[in-house]
């Protein structure tokens, strides 16, 4: 089908590849790569035509990007930079990870180890495939900082960057106390080995089970000069607050994903997708109601960017396009466009390509 393979986003290659995945990443860790790969002067023009988005793009309000998209944007920042330890060098370029709601509870908490269970409780808040844990025993500390994809925990561009990250959020919030004792990574031993090590500040080993941070077990009882109880409540309360949001999108995506699936059948309705989803269409209304919006647009915006990318990108007849956006007709699929655009199917066409 060729809807499928040109995916929901249609004007993305990044968004396209994790198009069919319900993970996705929050767009302050975009937004920070972003601003190290400008600050260490990579051609960002070329990176961006390379993945399908604009800077713009980084100012999507409420951004969450496509977890599976990792492995095709470090491959392009590798071809554009021509670093085969890119992952590496840009990690020592990114900001501060700073004014989001995770930072305050680490703040307002007792204690570094308090803020940092807490933490953890909202890690999605980061991105839906973190599977950190924090592990301690009488030996040893460590916060596990694998990913639910074994393709990305497996990259090393982006282990090397993330954990860049986490390190120098961790010294933040401890007033620059924490220290990195060792980090294991899952993937394979690069060449530059000791730059890995030099840039890190502690050993590193490599080929390991797990993506793991080691750290002094003394650290997590570092007392946190800004603990405030009634903040920490109020600040659990957004953070719990921001989940739920997220949650209630979920339906959205699933939604979204029915319909890639459903579109060229015609047999596209609120009911078909509810049976699939094994819901009652009711509930599905309710569901999508309280994700502030309904079946309707959901389908009226995928038609909409499905017929945009069909039309700019593909050489594909306006007949052909109507059957692959799930109109009857011709005219009703002019109608929509008009109404969408302002302009005809056609206009649009010689506007997008020339």
């Amino acid at each position: 089908m060729l809807q499928r393979s040109l995916g929901f986003a249609g004007e993305s290659r990044f968004c396209k590849r994790g198009f069919m995945s319900e993970l996705k990443d929050a767009g302050v860790m975009l937004r920070m790569i972003y601003k190290a790969i400008v600050k260490t002067g990579l051609d960002v023009s070329l990176l961006m035509s390379k993945l399908g988005i604009s800077p713009e793009y980084l100012q999507t309000k409420q951004l969450r990007t496509p977890h599976d998209g990792q492995a095709l944007f470090w491959q392009c920042v590798e071809e554009v930079s021509g670093d085969e330890d890119i992952g590496l060098h840009l990690g020592q370029n990114l900001p501060e990870f700073r004014g989001q709601v995770l930072e305050y509870l680490f703040l307002s908490s007792s204690s570094f180890g308090e803020g940092l269970r807490r933490a953890l409780n909202y890690q999605r808040l980061i991105s839906d495939a973190s599977n950190a844990a924090l592990v301690v025993t009488a030996d040893e500390s460590y916060v596990v900082i694998n990913t639910a994809s074994e393709e990305i925990r497996q990259l090393r561009h982006f282990n090397e960057c993330f954990v860049q990250g986490l390190i120098a959020f961790f010294k933040i919030v401890t007033d620059d106390a924490f220290l990195p004792l060792r980090i294991d990574f899952v993937h394979t031993e690069p060449a530059h080995r000791d730059e890995v090590a030099q840039v890190l500040g502690c050993d590193v080993r490599f080929d390991c089970d797990e993506n793991r941070l080691y750290f002094s077990r003394s650290i997590l009882d570092r007392v946190s000069q800004h603990a405030e109880p009634e903040l920490m409540a109020l600040h659990e309360q957004l953070a719990s607050e921001q989940v739920a949001r997220l949650e209630k999108m979920d339906i959205v995506d699933k939604v979204m994903r029915i319909i890639a699936e459903l579109l060229e059948s015609g047999d596209i309705t609120l009911e078909t997708v509810a049976e699939r989803l094994q819901i009652k269409a009711r509930s599905l209304r309710t569901r999508l109601g309280e994700a502030d919006t309904n079946f309707n647009q959901l389908l009226s915006d995928y038609r909409y960017r499905l017929a945009k990318r069909l039309l700019a990108g593909t050489n594909e007849s306006i007949d052909e396009i109507v059957y692959l956006t799930g109109f009857s007709e011709p005219s009703t699929f002019y109608r929509a466009f008009k109404r969408w655009s302002n302009m005809t199917p056609i206009e649009y066409r010689k506007n997008k390509q020339g």
